[in-house]
């Protein structure tokens, strides 16, 4: 039987192995793809993003435990920070949630940023595309709460709470506008801290002031809660299921899908345009005749990105 038939049939160690297989680019790891898909589609989709030591894991952790007891399936994807030599996961997320680890409707997978600019692993979305084939009902994606992770998450979840811990009150006010774009949700955790109900009535003042509505109509929430002592969860998940009304209330589950698939698509093509076609045209050096002929003063970057895009639309390559 292959490693195929053995996932469809729901055996966890051919998910871990087509995980692993996914997430190191082995050959033919797209033609898997393409397998599996046709069975994703129906997972709920959260994303959990903060600074580091926001105690998003132990929220997730929470989280989890509530939704396993109503009897949801529940797939953890975190994301941590890699090694620069090994490109391995460090923050051993699972050994902070052992008390799940052994529960057989989750599964709980670390993956390595492997250096990308965005924070998310590279494999992420394909990851998450893996876990909802094999019918979890919710996927639940930590990401690290550096450099861009917070807008890499928004097209690939429905949700998105940001963690914010008291001592972040100074930072509110600056808050990234692209971050309070895909914001949903606001978790105020370790609320037991001083400083908790400052940073609440900041938040809420800035959402009021600022952005009391998304685009959509969609009124942000801010929730205190202290995640190691399994406060505030159930009021968070509830946020979560008032979202997620709210999106299908907009929005027949047709069109949503539909939107999403769009959204994923043009990801798909550039980032297969970006990892096929730039290198095929700009070796290294290619790259260094361009800059020596714009040193000479003979072109420019933009006309060598038209001349480029015109070779990329001619050119026949295999993406």
């Amino acid at each position: 039987m292959t490693v195929l038939e053995r996932f469809h049939q729901k055996d966890r160690a051919a998910l871990s192995r087509i995980i692993s297989f996914i997430e190191n680019r082995e050959d033919g790891y797209i033609t898997l793809l393409s397998k599996i898909y046709p069975q994703s589609g129906t997972a709920y989709k959260i994303g959990i993003t903060g600074p580091p030591g926001a105690g998003k894991s132990t929220l997730v952790d929470k989280m989890a435990a509530i939704y396993l007891k109503e009897g949801i399936r529940i797939g953890i994807i975190a994301v941590d920070p890699s090694s620069p030599f090994t490109g391995g996961a460090l923050l051993g997320d699972r050994i902070r949630m052992q008390d799940l680890s052994d529960k057989g409707d989750v599964f709980i997978r670390s993956m390595a940023t492997r250096g990308s600019g965005g924070g998310l692993a590279e494999a992420t979305r394909e990851v998450a595309l893996a876990l909802d084939a094999f019918g979890f009902d919710i996927i639940l994606i930590e990401t690290v709460g550096v450099g861009q992770v917070e807008l890499d998450i928004a097209g690939l979840c429905d949700t998105t709470i940001v963690v914010l811990v008291p001592e972040s009150g100074d930072s509110v006010q600056t808050l990234k506008a692209g971050l309070m774009e895909i914001a949903h949700i606001f978790a105020v955790n370790k609320a037991d801290r001083e400083g908790s109900g400052r940073i609440v009535a900041e938040l809420k003042m800035m959402l009021d002031g600022r952005l009391k509505y998304r685009n959509d109509g969609w009124h942000f929430p801010v929730v205190k809660t202290e995640a190691i002592n399994n406060i505030g969860i159930e009021k968070l998940i509830d946020d979560v299921s008032a979202h997620r009304r709210f999106i299908f209330d907009r929005h027949s589950k047709d069109d949503y899908r539909f939107n999403k698939i769009g959204a994923e698509l043009k990801l798909i093509m550039q980032q297969r345009l970006q990892s096929r076609l730039i290198p095929e045209l700009l070796d290294d050096k290619t790259v260094g005749n361009y800059v020596n002929l714009i040193i000479e003063g003979k072109t420019d970057p933009y006309s060598i990105t038209d001349e480029l895009v015109s070779k990329m639309m001619l050119k026949r390559i295999e993406i």
